[in-house]
């Protein structure tokens, strides 16, 4: 039998092309397999991608969702903040943003999530127990050696 010719596409004739010219020689990754642990899962691609480039894809997740990521790193994320006014101004605004976020409507292919507000009063005391314990850990230790030494100023160290 007499085999017909193939009918090249104009993207099969433009990586051909590309191919012939040698584009593709020196690319990162050339000739090693492709990392594939989950055959099954069709966004393997996209997750090592993420991985890879440590990408933050929290933008893009829906709104209760992001809220709820959120919520899990109270009072840890709280710990940088000076005083109680900001923790209680930080938590009442997130508070705010939930109750914005319920009053969405719903997305009609997804069941509802809702993202539960906290309590800012027991979030408020985990931040006082962190913050003494830090303030612990930061004092300095009691000199254990025979005697202090004075300290000299920086002008009579050049002697």
């Amino acid at each position: 039998m007499v085999e017909r010719p193939r009918y090249e596409s104009p993207v099969e004739r433009a990586i051909r092309e590309a191919q012939e010219r040698g584009e593709f020689d020196d690319l990162p990754g050339a000739g090693k397999p492709l990392r594939v642990e989950n055959t099954d899962d069709p966004m393997w691609w996209v997750r090592q991608l993420v991985e890879r480039e440590q990408l933050d894809f929290t933008g893009a997740l829906p709104p209760a969702v992001a809220l709820r990521k959120e919520a899990a790193t109270f009072p840890e994320s709280l710990a940088d903040l000076r005083t109680e006014e900001s923790v209680r101004a930080v938590l009442e605004d997130f508070n705010r943003r939930v109750r914005r976020d319920r009053l969405r409507p719903p997305e009609s292919h997804l069941p509802p999530l809702l993202a539960p507000t906290v309590d800012v009063d027991e979030l408020v005391e985990g931040w006082r127990a962190l913050r003494a314990a830090s303030q612990a850990a930061d004092v300095d230790p009691p000199v254990t050696s025979g005697e202090a030494r004075p300290r000299r100023r920086w002008w009579r160290r050049r002697r």
